[in-house]
């Protein structure tokens, strides 16, 4: 039997990222990423496969011993999340996991990919010597290059790769990224296949308008990038063509809509009902979204579709059509209710929009509004923090997001934090926001722990709160209310704040 030529791995971080929130509540989402580039190579000749050992709840141990039995010539730990910042986060179960394979099979090469590793490339290199290579942006020529050749000579020649060169870390300049005209042939999509489908849930609030089953479930991108540039995200960073992070990168590309409804008629062959567009903006460029919204409505599908926007991008009249096409929640980023602060983070392209306004047009039109708050943004302090709490209380919306800010290796808060010598993560798992050993930023004003101690005790009193439950009662019926107050009942430990491991 020939050779698997890679084997594309989803490494199991769960527990440590999530604690006893990844026993039932946290999701588990196909790693697109993963799908993706096994399509790219396949597409090239490649024999390729995929283990996805968060799916498969699979220890170190039992990973390693699939890894080794597949025998592939490249182990490659793509190492993305359930959005762009888990990156870092995943890196703890990439790194535990490429360790005890090169304890099982040392002769495996490895290969790390991803946005923490496009990031900081050369330190991974320099830390874990269970990584062979590094990939310095999406990776996907640098990936179908490397598998030409034979792993060991001319390495130099292969664009984007980082390695060891004797004793010393070698960068070479990165390879281009996918160009939009390119996507459909070098990106095709996910190789569905590839992954073991029946194993994915969505979130325990997605699920509401669908009866509550969490299952079959599915995500994709029909965008890759980010046109913003806020100072808390990372998302371009992998879109980067030189070896410094540069605001160039902060492209958008789209598959165009009738690439995408592809995967759409294959999830509604397969049953799935329950579909995260993963995009960080879907609601953007209306030629793009707007026709994918047409081909599902004009194909009668019923899904419970669940997607992103700012509050300064949805627009009244785009609200119908997404109705119709099925997108049951949007995600919106209010991040802060004060103008100020959103300003300073954003870089300035922040509307000073009607936050209320949007959410109640976007409820008006039947879908759901999941808010998204980041407390302890630089110009935070408790006054206004406090002040973006009311506004969630306020809002009440179906659904909200709490969290701390945090600076994301491949933001531009980290290079902030990096200048200033506020104190960063020491581990992996530090960059979750559920993580024990969480570690937010200090503000200008406020200490890290009186960050993370204010965002635990906003997302207690909002999910406890009886307007929002009455909420949930009234719109979704009594499991979304048991499931609710069941969740709350779950502390989250905090180093940081004290508690004991």
């Amino acid at each position: 039997m020939k050779r698997l030529d890679i084997l594309f791995i989803q490494p199991n971080s769960s527990r440590g990222v999530y604690q006893e929130l990844s026993n039932d509540f946290s999701a588990i989402e196909p790693p697109i990423w993963a799908g993706m580039l096994a399509s790219h190579c396949r597409g090239r000749g490649y024999s390729v496969g995929v283990l996805d050992c968060e799916a498969l709840r699979l220890s170190d141990a039992a990973g390693a011993s699939r890894i080794k039995d597949a025998d592939p010539r490249v182990a490659c730990f793509v190492v993305y999340g359930q959005q762009p910042s888990a990156s870092s986060q995943n890196m703890s179960g990439a790194v535990a996991l490429a360790d005890a394979l090169k304890q099982a099979a040392p002769g495996i090469k490895t290969l790390f990919v991803g946005g923490h590793v496009a990031a900081l490339s050369r330190e991974v290199l320099e830390r874990h010597p269970s990584a062979d290579f590094v990939c310095q942006n999406e990776g996907v020529y640098t990936i179908s290059t490397l598998l030409a050749s034979n792993l060991t000579d001319q390495l130099e020649k292969v664009p984007g790769l980082g390695y060891r060169d004797g004793g010393n870390v070698a960068l070479n300049p990165p390879s281009p990224i996918v160009a939009k005209e390119d996507l459909p042939r070098d990106l095709p999509g996910v190789a569905w296949d590839l992954l073991p489908l029946k194993n994915y849930r969505t979130s325990l609030w997605h699920s509401y308008p669908n009866g509550s089953q969490r299952q079959p479930f599915a995500s994709l991108y029909t965008s890759l990038g980010c046109p913003m540039k806020c100072s808390f995200c990372m998302i371009n960073i992998i879109n980067r063509q030189e070896n410094e992070f540069s605001d160039e990168s902060a492209v958008f590309r789209y598959w165009d809509p009738e690439h995408i409804i592809k995967d759409f008629d294959f999830f509604a062959s397969q049953g799935i009902t329950n579909v995260k567009i993963a995009d960080e903006l879907f609601v953007l460029n209306p030629n793009h979204f707007l026709k994918l919204c047409a081909l599902i409505v004009e194909r009668g599908y019923k899904f419970n579709i669940w997607c992103y926007s700012r509050v300064d991008t949805v627009k009244d009249r785009y609200l119908e059509t997404l109705k119709r096409a099925g997108v049951n929640w949007l995600a919106l980023g209010v991040e802060s209710a004060s103008a100020a602060v959103r300003k300073d983070a954003s870089k300035g392209s922040f509307a000073d929009v009607n936050i209320r306004d949007i959410v109640q047009k976007t409820r008006d039109h039947g879908i759901n509004a999941i808010c998204n708050y980041i407390f302890g943004l630089p110009e935070d302090d408790a006054c206004s923090m406090r002040a973006t709490l009311d506004l969630a209380l306020e809002m009440n919306s179906e659904e909200a997001n709490f969290y701390s800010a945090m600076a994301y290796p491949g933001s531009p808060l980290h290079g902030l934090a990096r200048r200033e010598g506020w104190k960063l993560p020491d581990s992996y798992s530090g960059f979750s926001q559920h993580s024990y050993d969480c570690q937010p930023l200090p503000t200008k004003h406020l200490s890290a722990a009186e960050v993370l101690a204010f965002r635990d005790a906003a997302w207690m009193e909002y999910h406890t709160s009886p307007a929002f439950l009455n909420l949930l009662k009234t719109k979704f019926g009594p499991v979304a209310v048991e499931e609710t107050l069941k969740s709350t009942r779950i502390k989250l430990k905090r180093r940081l704040l004290g508690d004991a491991p």
